[in-house]
């Protein structure tokens, strides 16, 4: 077989260059498929390869339109050696398919020299008009921004005048002796109720007719992808999306959600979420969401671990309300008990109130205090699982609490002719607390204790007033409302002994409501509240243990209730005291560094500054009042070490020296010499080490002589000669200042102890004269002992 291959391929080798007048012609190659995508405008060519091995794979393809096959398309191609014997290739026009016939022919060409016949054309038949004008494309989603051509096809012996788009006429393009088209650049989309671009071909019949087509924008990317679960048992993935796209009714979009590492098919979606069971054993889900239309297709990967995407949902939940105070109640669709759950419940007006929710069943309740009377609320509640990403809002539940009716009651006491009897006269007004304050007050009701005895007597709703006749000894009164809808506050007051007028304490705040009667009813004009003596002993504030320091600095935090009733004074202040450990004055108590004073009792917070670093301090915090401070509360901080100036501490001297250096590097030797002069002999000295030894022994030996000895005598006689002005010549006043030298005869050490001569010269009373010889002498008189 091979022999014979070789011999073929000498054959044609020498055919083709024996002679320039011998061709070899190639046999006639065959469409075998012509397919028409009209939505597309693409044409799908096919035909039959030769793998004879004799030739290389290259064809030429043209593409003519209408009966006269009008060239607009030529192109070599090849075509790399596959497996199968036919090959398809895809051809996309610029004008509808429909618009005229298409045809399509191929030929082969070896080296540029050697070309098959052109095979047969392949015609794919365009539209034919029979009554009316036809429009292409007809009613078709084309893709937004991109150009589009438009034709019109007439019926037979009718001609195109004009086509117009969106009533705008546009330039004819002639196709063929009937077929007129026309290019618009960048389709948009107009604002309008259809949302779509209409074409009008109008002829020389006076016939125009209408179509609409759809621009449309390709899909887009999911954004947002994420996924969670609520029960570990379904799994609910959620994206966002164009809102515009999501609303093309002509260009509808499929959404696909695969997970890749799994077996289970594709999972159908919604257009904005999808939802599927969780793969027993499976933590780990690589998942990808498909978006498809008309024009194309997007894809959005997104990994995740399930046990850390748990939503928890909050099936049903209740509101039971009270008067100042709401229980609100719900359940959850949970089956994970090792799953600590934390829910939140918010109120508007309001605060919002975090609790962990893990009792038995997963039923939940919370209690919401410190609400308005008659007042109406709303709330809702979310939970998440061990604190991380929180589930949905449940909706929002409107409620009101119920109203809430309190009593003013003041008396008025009468001395009876009996003066062991008095007639107590109780007054009261039902002032109701919260907004649309409408109560019924089906009555009220008063009790009275005095004795150990106890009564009860009940008013109609239209009495304000009661008259009790009590004894002399201490009586307390009860004032109820009656109401069937809501809470009421009973209203006390008491009428103290006859004899006693101590009933106030100490320490103790009254509020008294002065009212103003008047025909039409009663108003409060005024309200004073005080003490009848402010205590000095208050609580003490509670200290925020995390306290801020710095270096030089303390920040103290506290809580304290300084409005509160129970207080047994005014809170005008308080008073911080700064103790410095280690301090300690001479009575063995620890000193007080400072004190600082917060005059606002408002204000629970105080820097204090000016503070050692490294240092221990008590600081003491105490309410104040008019009578003083109160207990204080205490805590120990020890201030911050400040690094940086200690660094500046230990730099400093280096870098003095160092930049000392620096500048006496260039007189380096000029110094040293000069210090050398200081520290061992004055310059020029030529002197020798031996010499130099000599004299410092000797120089010792004179200091040792000069040691001052015990004096022998304290009493001193000074005699003083003055030699005549004759008696001898003028003398150097130099030698006058010189000590004879050294001698057995001139030692003073060899003088008597009673007689030393000293010499003087300076004589201001003979300025003018020459100087005179002078000799004094000390002479001892006396002598005292001294101790051996």
């Amino acid at each position: 077989m091979i022999p014979l291959r070789i011999f073929l391929v000498c054959l044609l080798w020498l055919c083709l260059t024996s002679s320039e007048d011998t061709v070899w012609q190639l046999s006639r190659p065959s469409i075998t498929h012509l397919q028409a995508l009209s939505d597309r405008q693409s044409l799908l060519v096919s035909w039959q390869l030769n793998h004879s091995g004799l030739l290389g794979d290259v064809y030429e393809i043209q593409i003519g339109r209408t009966l006269n096959h009008t060239i607009i398309y030529n192109r070599n191609i090849s075509v790399a050696s596959i497996d199968s014997h036919e090959y398809t290739w895809t051809w996309t026009s610029d004008l509808p398919l429909e618009c005229v016939d298409h045809s399509v022919r191929i030929r082969i060409f070896y080296n540029d020299s050697v070309l098959s016949p052109w095979s047969s054309w392949k015609t794919n038949d365009g539209a034919k008009a029979e009554n009316r004008t036809k429009i292409f494309p007809f009613q078709r989603v084309l893709r937004e921004g991109t150009s589009a051509m438009f034709c019109c096809v007439p019926p037979l012996g009718v001609n195109i005048t004009s086509i117009s788009i969106d009533n705008k006429p546009h330039p004819l393009i002639n196709i063929s002796d009937k077929v007129k088209a026309i290019t618009v650049e960048k389709l948009t989309i107009l604002e309008s109720i259809i949302d779509a671009v209409s074409i009008k071909c109008s002829d020389d019949a006076g016939n125009n007719n209408h179509i609409l087509n759809y621009p449309s924008s390709p899909p887009q990317k999911p954004k947002n992808l994420s996924c969670g679960t609520s029960d570990m048992k379904t799994v609910t993935c959620t994206w966002d999306s164009d809102r515009k796209q999501e609303l093309d009714k002509h260009n509808k979009k499929t959404h696909t959600l695969h997970i890749h590492n799994s077996d289970q098919p594709p999972i159908l979606c919604e257009q904005l979420s999808c939802t599927f069971p969780a793969i027993p054993q499976l933590e780990e889900y690589n998942i990808s969401v498909e978006v498809k239309d008309l024009l194309g297709k997007e894809t959005e990967s997104y990994s995740f671990n399930i046990s850390d995407r748990v939503f928890p949902v909050v099936a049903r939940y209740s509101v039971s309300p009270g008067a100042t105070d709401t229980t609100v109640s719900w359940f959850m669709l949970w089956d994970l008990p090792q799953v600590i759950l934390f829910c939140q419940v918010t109120t508007v007006p309001g605060s919002t109130t975090v609790m962990k929710c893990n009792s038995v069943g997963v039923f939940c309740k919370v209690k919401l205090e410190h609400l308005q009377p008659n007042t109406r609320y709303t709330t809702r509640v979310r939970c998440s699982a061990d604190g991380r990403l929180w589930g949905k809002w449940t909706p929002p539940v409107t409620f009101k609490t119920y109203p809430l009716v309190t009593l003013d009651v003041w008396r008025r006491i009468t001395q009876l002719p009996d003066q062991s009897s008095r007639q107590v006269t109780l007054m009261w007004t039902p002032p109701v607390t919260g907004s649309a304050a409408t109560v019924n007050i089906e009555g009220y009701k008063v009790q009275w204790s005095q004795g150990g005895r106890n009564q009860t007597e009940l008013k109609n709703n239209g009495q304000t007033q009661a008259e009790v006749s009590i004894g002399p000894g201490q009586c307390d009164f009860t004032v109820q409302a009656v109401v069937n809808i809501g809470s009421t506050v009973p209203a006390q007051i008491t009428v103290p002994q006859m004899e006693g007028q101590g009933h106030f304490k100490a320490g103790c705040r009254y509020t008294f409501s002065i009212y103003g009667c008047r025909e039409n009813g009663h108003r409060l004009l005024e309200m004073q509240t005080g003490y009848l003596q402010e205590l000095k002993s208050v609580a003490s504030p509670s200290l925020v243990e995390m306290v801020q320091s710095t270096s030089s600095s303390v920040t103290l935090e506290w809580f304290y209730s300084e409005d509160d009733a129970s207080h047994s004074a005014f809170i005008t202040g308080y008073l911080i005291t700064v103790q410095e450990l280690g301090s300690v004055t001479l009575s063995g108590h620890v000193s007080d560094l400072l004190n600082v004073l917060v005059s606002d009792p408002h204000r629970k917070s105080v820097t204090i500054d000016g503070l050692q670093q490294n240092q221990e301090y008590t600081f003491c915090v105490s309410a104040l009042t008019k009578e003083g401070p109160g207990q204080a509360a205490s805590i120990t901080v020890r201030t911050k070490t400040n690094y940086s100036a200690l660094m500046v501490k230990i730099l400093t001297p280096f870098f003095l020296l160092l930049g000392c250096t620096v500048l006496l590097w260039p007189q380096r030797k000029t110094l040293q010499r000069g210090l050398m002069g200081i520290i061992f002999y004055p310059a020029g000295m030529n002197i020798k080490t031996p010499e130099l030894d000599r004299s410092l022994q000797e120089t010792g030996e004179w200091l040792q002589s000069q040691k001052p000895e015990e004096c022998r005598s304290c009493d001193i006689e000074i005699l003083t000669n003055r030699p005549l002005l004759n008696d001898s010549p003028l003398r150097d006043p130099e030698a006058l200042n010189t000590l004879p030298p050294p001698g057995p005869q001139s030692s003073p050490l060899t003088l008597p102890l009673s007689c030393v001569r000293l010499q003087a010269e300076y004589r201001p009373q003979l300025w003018d004269t020459a100087p005179l010889q002078q000799t004094t002498y000390i002479t001892n008189k006396s002598y005292f002992n001294t101790t051996e």
